[in-house]
């Protein structure tokens, strides 16, 4: 199924599209105006404060078919297989050519060697053509104390950004910033209904590619985008067939689903920042902005890495129930065993309220190197449709 003809119909979705599969494009032409474009590696990099300086945020991402020759030189194998592979055009030139800054923020232990490093090339060989790096040292504790402390921390990355874009930020900027990100995941939020409830008219292929085109381009030209393929998509045929939640690795295309859509499955949501969690929670404008930046991003739903066992077992019921999922599929990359603490008492929970479950573990990327995934997500979809 994948991409449907009904989307390739809307002029909305193939301007998304072609951002999507074009992914340095928008970059390129922004810095060919002038502008700045910082990168953007973890989860929790805050899109306000760069978008406040007047610089365009960008995600990284990996290239599935390009030789690792220089992450080798660096990189223990031990290391999740796509951010090896982000490491890769982090420091042989690609992204030293497409970005004037990078930020970093700890989203895991994986994401903070990383920084270390690149922070060490810095040091040790300055000819690389590698962006300037800041680092995000979000606590990992929700309390008062450390939100405070997240504060500081803010403070000092917006210092780090004013310093980039060579001017002050102001208070009114970063609130102005906060109320287009704000309009923006109301747009996407809209987007994602049409994903769940009674009829579902998007599919998860689709989703991931109007969501994903937002991680490369202005805001407000993504949202004006986004609006107008959720009108068009009201039309777009109902589809039917067995309703599955994803949980685990950020997908950075639409392979895994396209390959669960080509057996009859509808994905309906997941938790990662590639998809429902980049729109999860709002920036308050009541705020201060500095607590209004902390609060969008520390208190939302943590990623899987950061969220306790009992924790994990609540959202992920949460998600279920909301999305109205019959079955789930667990998909972490070698090397991330993290991402897996938490699963055995999240599949007990599925188990007992009937909800069907796959668990594909240690995988590698691209996906199409994972040998016999076709097979058990054949066999996975078959239980899921009764066994035909």
């Amino acid at each position: 199924m994948s991409i449907r003809a009904c989307a390739l119909e809307s002029e909305a979705f193939l301007a998304l599209k072609d951002v999507y599969d074009h992914r340095e494009r928008a970059a390129g032409q922004w810095r060919s105006k002038g502008g700045k474009v910082v990168g953007k590696l973890g989860s929790d990099v805050p899109d306000e404060l760069v978008i406040a300086a007047g610089m365009l945020p960008v995600q990284i991402c990996a290239a599935p078919d390009r030789e690792l020759a220089e992450a080798g030189k660096y990189l223990e194998n031990a290391f999740d297989p796509v951010v090896r592979a982000q490491f890769e055009r982090l420091v042989d030139g690609t992204y030293g050519d497409q970005l004037d800054a990078l930020a970093i923020s700890n989203s895991n232990d994986t994401i903070i060697r990383i920084f270390y490093y690149l922070r060490e090339i810095h040091r040790v060989e300055p000819e690389k053509n590698v962006p300037p790096v800041a680092f995000i040292d979000w606590t990992f504790t929700r309390s008062r104390i450390w939100q405070e402390r997240c504060e500081f921390v803010l403070n000092l990355f917006r210092q780090q950004v004013e310093q980039w874009a060579g001017r002050t930020v102001s208070d009114d900027e970063i609130r102005a910033a906060g109320r287009l990100m704000n309009e923006n995941r109301a747009a996407l939020r809209a987007m994602a209904a049409l994903r769940r409830g009674e009829e579902v008219r998007v599919n998860g292929s689709e989703a991931l590619t109007i969501i994903g085109a937002g991680l490369f381009m202005e805001k407000a030209e993504h949202t004006a985008l986004v609006r107008q393929v959720t009108e068009d998509a009201k039309g777009w045929p109902v589809l039917t067939g067995p309703r599955v939640f994803y949980t685990g690795a950020n997908q950075e295309d639409t392979e895994l689903y396209q390959k669960l859509e080509e057996l009859g499955l509808v994905v309906v949501g997941e938790d990662t920042d590639w998809g429902d969690r980049s729109y999860e929670r709002d920036f308050d404008l009541t705020y201060p902005v500095l607590r209004g930046v902390v609060d969008r991003y520390f208190l939302r739903t943590p990623t899987v890495e950061k969220s306790r066992v009992a924790q994990s077992v609540e959202i992920l019921s949460r998600q279920v129930e909301s999305t109205g999922a019959e079955g789930v599929v667990f998909y972490t990359n070698a090397y991330a065993e993290v991402a897996t603490f938490n699963m055995p008492d999240q599949r007990k929970m599925l188990d007992g309220r009937g909800v069907k479950h796959v668990t594909l573990s240690r995988m590698t990327y691209p996906i199409r190197n994972n040998e016999g995934l076709d097979e058990k997500l054949a066999a996975f979809a078959a239980g899921m449709r009764g066994g035909e």
